[in-house]
């Protein structure tokens, strides 16, 4: 590829071929080729390699072999950045460019991802100065991430259950969140806040660390400020976005009223942030793995039978990493191996309906992969604002499931308000990121952030979001901490 671009003078200012539509199109085309060819094979390894390092950091032999692959990552955003500059320019003509985009072949099947790659070619630094960002990075940013991802999955935290004091790791701790013993609950929250505490320099040193690279880039490419991005990425407009937060605020309310009524549920004047996933209502159903399986796989039958076939196959070969377990990451994704058109789901499970729902949101990201199948990488480039539309609609079919076996109201209860648990973290608790992150890049602009200030920032959020639905005494000031979207 590196060939290619070179022998076709493919930089920003660089020459139009002659001949042409037919021409162009040609020379799009062998650039799609190369580069969808070496996406394939990259982002492959690049999964394999992530799958043992996300779940035992302690994996020496993952942790090097990302770093090798990171920098093979630099050599291929050095070319994407090239291609960039290159049809930036092309496309300063204008009739020629929709020309070639209709010849058939590989640039016509790639019209949106070429169409899309104009708009961004306009926040772009030069192409040497893009390649240091991108070298740079490798023990900058990455190296930031990579550092929190560690601290934060090999953390143990000394926990007393049934008499016994045992070293558990923060996963299970965090897991503890749903225990119906409120005791227990209240006591994992203060080991949990012990645990990022001990670790706390290190973390905001990490944040600080991304943050300020990120503003620092958006500055030199000419962006206006941290949203300008995102909204990009999101395929969203500014506009779009306020509505969306104008609704979510005007819900503020109504998400505190439900709030203040947990509290009296569970003999509280105000909810302390422990209780915020206590169980509410009678449901004694755990599930074993297998019983998950046996549920999930029913459900999905009832929807679609290539759904419940995919779902199978991910069963049956172990695509899934289910257990919570020392130097595992926290929380659930799911990964797609473009090589052989297949998924790999990390999550945590215990055996709750929360941790059932969200096997059944991560293998609703595989169902979106199975029908991406057949796609070339750069036909695949997909926004959150589309991603999670199959992985919440799977989730919602299991609620209704649950619900529609419900043998009594004190059960349906406890279905619903594990829904309203969800429904409070996607509008009430996203809300507080959105507003805990945009002052820390606005912020980190000035000058680095201490720890202290971190919490400051995180609690006002919460504050701000949560208001009087929380025990202002109780609120969870590390949620910065573990976060790995911050990072």
């Amino acid at each position: 590829l590196d060939e290619y671009l070179s022998d076709y003078g493919i930089e920003r200012g660089g020459p139009v071929p002659d001949g042409g539509a037919t021409a162009l199109a040609a020379t799009m085309s062998g650039y799609l080729d190369r580069m969808n060819a070496l996406l394939r094979l990259y982002e492959t390894l690049a999964t394999y390699v992530y799958a043992f390092f996300s779940t035992d950091s302690y994996n020496t032999t993952a942790r090097r072999l990302m770093s090798e692959l990171e920098a093979l990552e630099v050599r291929l955003e050095r070319q994407e950045v090239l291609f960039r500059g290159w049809i930036g320019t092309v496309a300063e003509q204008p009739e020629l460019f929709r020309a070639a985009l209709a010849q058939e072949g590989p640039a016509q099947a790639h019209a949106f991802y070429l169409k899309e790659t104009v708009q961004r070619s306009r926040y772009l630094m030069s192409a040497a100065e893009e390649t240091l960002a991108a070298e740079l990075s490798l023990s900058g940013s990455r190296a930031w991430e990579r550092l929190q991802g560690v601290v934060t999955t090999q953390i143990k935290v000394p926990f007393e259950r049934e008499g016994r004091v045992e070293e558990l790791p923060i996963t299970i701790i965090q897991n503890l969140r749903t225990d119906p013993d409120g005791d227990v609950r209240r006591r994992a929250y203060e080991a949990e806040l012990a645990a990022w505490e001990s670790v706390r320099e290190p973390l905001a040193a990490c944040l600080n660390g991304v943050k300020g690279a990120v503003n620092v880039l958006n500055g030199r490419r000419g962006r206006p400020d941290c949203l300008h991005q995102p909204l990009e990425q999101a395929r969203i407009d500014r506009e779009t976005l306020e509505a969306m937060l104008g609704v979510m605020h005007d819900s503020f309310p109504t998400f505190r009223r439900y709030f203040q009524r947990k509290a009296e549920i569970l003999g509280k004047e105000a909810l302390p942030w422990w209780d915020l996933f206590a169980p509410v209502g009678k449901s004694e159903k755990r599930y074993t793995f297998a019983e998950a399986r046996e549920f999930l796989l029913a459900e999905f039958g009832t929807f679609s039978e290539r759904l419940q076939a995919m779902a199978r196959r991910a069963f049956d070969e172990r695509w899934i990493d289910a257990e919570p377990r020392d130097g595992k990451q926290g929380g659930a994704f799911c990964m797609d191996v473009l090589s052989v058109e297949e998924s790999r789901v990390l999550c945590n499970f215990d055996g709750s309906f929360d941790q059932v729902s969200t096997l059944a949101h991560e293998l609703g990201h595989s169902y979106h992969v199975e029908c991406q199948a057949g796609k070339t990488p750069l036909q695949r480039g997909t926004p959150m604002t589309l991603a999670e539309t199959a992985s919440i609609l799977i989730e919602t079919l299991i609620t209704d499931a649950v619900l529609a076996q419900a043998t009594d109201a004190e059960e349906e209860r406890a279905i619903l308000e594990g829904f309203l648990i969800g429904a409070g973290q996607v509008v009430v608790d996203i809300y507080s990121r959105y507003l805990f992150e945009k002052e820390v890049f606005e912020r980190r602009d000035q000058a680095e952030l201490s720890a202290d200030e971190f919490c400051e920032i995180m609690l006002r959020a919460q504050r701000a979001t949560y208001g009087d639905g929380l025990d202002p005494r109780y609120l969870n000031r590390y949620m910065w901490a573990w976060k790995p979207h911050y990072y």
